[in-house]
């Protein structure tokens, strides 16, 4: 059995990118940028509203208790984590977001101004 492989003649070619200019503000020219309504700049626009915030995890807590409910108000939320501050105690929270199921808030909710 002949086994054939075609291999075109390549020739290095070096290739230069466009010369890009930048405006004075440092930042390319485009769009406003609107917020984006992700959970955690959600979790931000209402830090110090009370309100209970609600977690579940794969591993149990104890016996037969997979859930966490939170009674408190939000310190600081990040991409990937939200810290907490237990109303009744002062004690504060570090939870990552992938257990975060929910949030009640006792009064409206801060959010996004939309616009089109």
């Amino acid at each position: 059995m002949v086994q054939y492989y075609w291999n075109p003649p390549y020739q290095n070619q070096h290739v230069t990118p466009p010369q890009v200019t930048l405006p004075a503000g440092g930042r390319p020219p485009g769009p406003p940028q609107r917020e984006q309504s992700y959970i955690e700049n959600i979790l931000r626009f209402n830090i110090g509203n009370p309100g209970i915030f609600h977690f579940s995890f794969e591993h149990a807590l104890a016996s037969g208790v997979n859930t966490k409910a939170v009674v408190g108000t939000v310190q600081e939320a990040g991409r990937d984590h939200v810290i907490l501050k237990e109303t009744a105690t002062g004690h504060q929270f570090l939870f990552p977001m992938i257990y975060f199921d929910y949030a009640e808030f006792e009064g409206e909710v801060n959010y996004f101004p939309q616009t089109n």
